[in-house]
């Protein structure tokens, strides 16, 4: 979500100030009323690395969003669009759509979230486009295949993460996240409505909840979020796990050392 122009408080982009201490890439690369896909991110990775090796440096690569990770570092064939299918789709209540999928690609449907209709979306749209399955594009999200990546998780204890989560939310609303929300919303795409948290606050002004009752289902959301982040990362048995019960720039010591043999 960090691409879109504009989303940098809800999003938790990096700052000016952060991105003048060390170069970052792939933000603010669309804006929020287009559809940005799997297939660009891909392709602005790969032009983001190769100019980074180029000039002599490594890349790190840093997130959560597990399919936006494979599709870099495994290779994912992405497979094409159909956008007449997708709208039909469209017109569909979300649990009508994840039955469909679950009775022409149970596979697919076993690893999508229910309640992602984006995903669901999808799915159901390469299936029917392309005559063969959403689950047999590519080596397959279940695959781990060699690759010339180190890959390194960070672990804390779920309660340790849940005060992060909080803490986080509460500044991103101090900063202004409900003033953001509003401001982006008349030009935000289905896939930047996904975002977490930005419902939400537009639910608060919108004088449909109070502040708090926003706050409690945001959080309640993005910790929802981490536990399925955390399912989706244990199946890979590439990534070195590393775990701290406090502040998570403890394990950072044993982090380079991994990254840098």
């Amino acid at each position: 979500m960090q691409v879109y122009r504009g989303m940098d408080i809800g999003t938790a982009k990096a700052t000016p100030s952060e991105r003048a201490e060390l170069p970052h890439h792939l933000l603010d690369l669309a804006e929020p009323d287009e559809r940005f896909t799997v297939t660009r991110f891909q392709e602005e990775a790969d032009k983001a690395i190769t100019a980074i090796q180029g000039s002599g440096h490594r890349a790190l690569l840093v997130g959560g969003t597990g399919l936006y990770l494979q599709a870099v570092v495994d290779r994912l064939a992405v497979p094409g669009e159909w956008p007449d299918i997708r709208e039909e789709l469209d017109a569909t209540g979300t649990e009508g759509l994840y039955r469909r999928l679950a009775e022409v690609d149970p596979p697919a449907a076993k690893r999508i979230d229910p309640a992602n209709r984006r995903r669901v979306v999808r799915a159901l749209e390469v299936t029917l486009g392309s005559g063969r399955p959403f689950s047999s594009f590519g080596p397959g999200i279940d695959a781990y295949p060699a690759t010339p990546f180190r890959l390194t998780g960070v672990w804390l204890p779920s309660t340790a993460l849940a005060r992060r989560i909080d803490a986080r939310l509460r500044r991103q609303i101090d900063e202004g996240f409900v003033d953001e929300a509003v401001t982006l919303e008349p030009r935000m795409s289905p896939t930047a409505r996904q975002a977490l948290g930005y419902k939400e606050m537009l639910d608060h002004a919108a004088g449909q909840c109070s502040l708090d009752e926003a706050f409690e289902t945001a959080a309640r959301h993005t910790r929802a979020l981490s536990r399925r982040q955390r399912r989706w990362f244990r199946r890979d048995p590439r990534i070195t796990w590393l775990g701290t019960d406090g502040d998570p720039l403890d394990v950072l010591p044993a982090l380079l050392g991994n990254w840098s043999r």
